[in-house]
């Protein structure tokens, strides 16, 4: 990656494993933007969907429709509702998780056609996989370091960060194994795999500035 000119570096990284800060510090060292749930701002304004849903819906392995009726518990009542994508000229379409990554797709490589940044999560290291002048970083670390870093983060038990943990990671690659037809773990689809584990989150900025070059 040439950091003298137009850059795309996204960030991967595992719940709790301090891989969100690194891409900000990141992002801040380097002079770029940072992106991470300004994707999920531009998909709720466009969608009227919060971005408590889009995470929840995101990760289901059926129809998200199906599932968000089950989980606001509303029964048929929310059968009637409509969250609408608006097409000029169109009816407008039922919103499906299939058109929720579209549109994450378009915005991702927007952005890369545009301005050099740090992009964090939201599948990048896949979309932008073709992109010329790209760093792919995958963060991990241990378990026990991640739940003592949600536990401080959330206030939550040990057995509660556990269980939140758990969950995300599940989600997260279920999303992955059906938009991307990889594992989010496949080491593969990264340039540099870094675990957390003794090391502060300026140190891996300083490591993955020292890999740029």
């Amino acid at each position: 990656m040439n950091k003298n000119e137009k850059f795309i570096i996204t960030i991967n990284r595992e719940l709790g494993s301090g891989g969100h800060t690194v891409g900000r510090k990141l992002a801040e060292k380097l002079g770029v933007a940072f992106y991470d749930k300004a994707l999920i701002k531009a998909l709720e304004e466009k969608y009227h969907l919060t971005a408590e849903d889009i995470e929840q819906l995101k990760g289901r392995k059926h129809g998200w429709w199906e599932d968000f009726k089950r989980s606001m518990s509303i029964g048929q009542a929310l059968a009637n509702a409509k969250y609408y994508q608006v097409s000029i000229g169109e009816e407008p379409d039922m919103l499906t998780t299939d058109e929720m990554f579209k549109a994450e797709t378009k915005i991702l490589r927007d952005i890369a056609e545009n301005e050099s940044c740090v992009i964090a999560g939201r599948s990048a290291f896949f979309v932008l996989r073709n992109y010329p002048n790209r760093l792919s970083v995958l963060i991990q670390a241990p378990m026990e370091h991640r739940i003592a870093r949600v536990m401080q983060k959330q206030e939550l038990s040990e057995d509660e960060a556990k269980a939140i943990i758990e969950k995300v990671d599940e989600m997260r690659e279920n999303y992955v194994n059906k938009y991307c037809s990889t594992s989010r773990y496949d080491t593969r689809n990264y340039d540099l795999v870094i675990n957390m584990d003794g090391k502060t989150e300026e140190e891996v900025v300083e490591l993955i500035c020292s890999y740029i070059g």
